[in-house]
């Protein structure tokens, strides 16, 4: 399989709420889709609604090159950030920092997008953050802050692979950050977590992390050797050994421990997959869908199968059916947040914006490395620390059209009962070459039975039960 995230989409925040740990409504929600809706993409022939995004020209065109005009015509020529201002999309604040403190990884892992897929980006970058473009990163960062006046920032270490930092500077990044911060918005909270590929924890390293509280998160594809047979070094030799001693010791941690993130593998057994983290003891895990778009669609797609909603749905009954919670999935949990109409802490689904940049090594302010799935430079935004403050980041047509919900959408999703729920899917599984960002997702066929079993489960806890009747719920968090 191909297109993993190495390092991956940043683990929730701490303080994340569960929503499966609240008491299930008495009556369904609004948002839980009909059970006798067919689960499929409304037809083809759906009337086109109106498109709220008006079809103008950028009314900045030196906010993007001609790469992303050719490659992403939605939104880099078809998007009027401005127009879609006075409409009134108001920007929202960036929330999540991803500090690139490291360019370059100990691992060669052959499906990685930072490394392995369209982009390649990371050749011009220097191999560390300096302490003069972690100042100003600094800066900028406490500036937005408190220019909107957040309750709380998220910072992550990311890479690469961050713990190539020697131990005794790896929170220096955090402590500059929490620094600027205090002193221009001493109301804003700064959370920090380090998402690493777990082969260089050592004690040294977790006590340097721990002292500056910033908490660790781990990307592996399966608890077993032979689920991460594709996580190899640069001589090839395989990662898992030194992976799996650093989880143990992060496992005696739990006040360190952010979790894991897992790439499906379509090749590996869900449930062995799910079984064999929970051998870590992760608090949480994080199921992510391969990186994929239609012009590059994921391995086993095909019309009318949805593999990857039956390696999902296999995972969802052992985990929902537990009786003791060992731990949270995130994408579970965020689509029975989703169908109760909770807020979300991510894009991955639902209509929430995106509130995240990216930090090169080289102070240059990026989206979200995800995109890096679609085309060499579609992360890129043309900006840097020394030049740009993020706020005039949020008018970039990139972030722009990711924060505009609903009307960033192609108009069958707009049109389908689902799409408060979907959201049409993770952005950079919408994108076809050519076209841009505004397809359903690729995984449209996946999604729809995932979210609809989720719905009907939840539905069925919900439902008043006969006296001494077995109770349907979600399990119980263990102590």
């Amino acid at each position: 399989m191909r297109r993993a995230v190495t390092s991956g989409t940043p683990l929730p925040a701490p303080g994340t709420p569960d929503p499966t740990a609240s008491r299930a409504p008495t009556t369904t929600p609004a948002h839980l889709p009909s059970a006798t809706t067919p689960a499929h993409l409304p037809s083809a022939a759906a009337p086109e609604l109106p498109d709220p995004a008006a079809q103008g020209p950028n009314p900045d065109p030196a906010a993007q090159g001609p790469r992303h005009a050719r490659h992403a015509p939605w939104p880099y020529t078809r998007l009027d950030v401005a127009a879609a201002r006075a409409a009134g999309h108001r920007p929202h604040p960036i929330r999540q920092f991803v500090l690139k403190t490291r360019s370059r990884c100990n691992l060669a892992c052959t499906y990685c997008y930072v490394y392995e897929m369209a982009d390649q980006g990371w050749r011009g970058q220097p191999p560390a953050m300096t302490p003069a473009t972690t100042a100003r990163a600094a800066q900028r960062i406490a500036e937005h802050a408190a220019a909107h006046d957040l309750p709380r920032i998220d910072l992550v270490l990311h890479g690469g692979e961050p713990l190539l930092t020697a131990p005794a500077a790896l929170a220096a990044p955090v402590d500059a950050v929490r620094a600027a911060v205090a002193g221009a918005a001493p109301r804003t909270r700064v959370t920090a977590t380090v998402q690493t590929n777990g082969t260089l924890l050592t004690r040294g390293r977790l006590a340097a992390l721990a002292a500056a509280g910033i908490r660790v998160g781990v990307s592996l594809d399966g608890g077993l050797p032979a689920h991460n047979t594709r996580r190899v070094d640069h001589a090839g030799r395989p990662g898992f050994a030194a992976a799996a001693r650093g989880l143990r010791l992060l496992a005696r941690h739990p006040q360190s421990y952010a979790g894991v993130l897992c790439v499906v593998d379509l090749d590996q057994d869900p449930v062995e997959t799910y079984e064999s983290l929970l051998a870590f003891a992760p608090p949480s895990i994080g199921l992510l869908l391969p990186l994929a778009n239609w012009s590059d669609p994921p391995p086993g797609h095909h019309p009318g199968r949805t593999p990857y909603a039956d390696w999902l749905l296999a995972v969802f009954e052992r985990w929902w059916h537990d009786g003791v919670r060992r731990t949270r999935i995130g994408l579970f949990e965020e689509i029975i947040a989703l169908l109760l109409g909770l807020p979300t802490t991510t894009e991955t689904l639902g209509l929430t914006p995106a509130a995240t940049a990216v930090i090169e090594t080289d102070g240059s302010i990026e989206q979200a490395d995800s995109l890096k799935s679609a085309y060499e430079g579609a992360a890129v935004t043309g900006m840097t620390l020394d030049t740009h403050s993020f706020d005039q980041l949020l008018d970039h047509p990139g972030l722009a059209a990711r924060q505009l919900g609903r009307d960033a959408l192609a108009a069958r999703c707009r049109a389908c009962e689902l799409v408060e729920v979907c959201g049409g899917g993770h952005y950079p599984h919408r994108y076809r070459a050519g076209e841009g960002f505004r397809q359903p997702s690729v995984y449209c066929a996946d999604l729809q039975p995932l979210i609809r079993h989720i719905a009907a489960a939840v539905q069925r806890a919900a439902q008043p039960r006969a006296t001494g009747a077995p109770a349907v719920h979600p399990p119980a968090v263990a102590s």
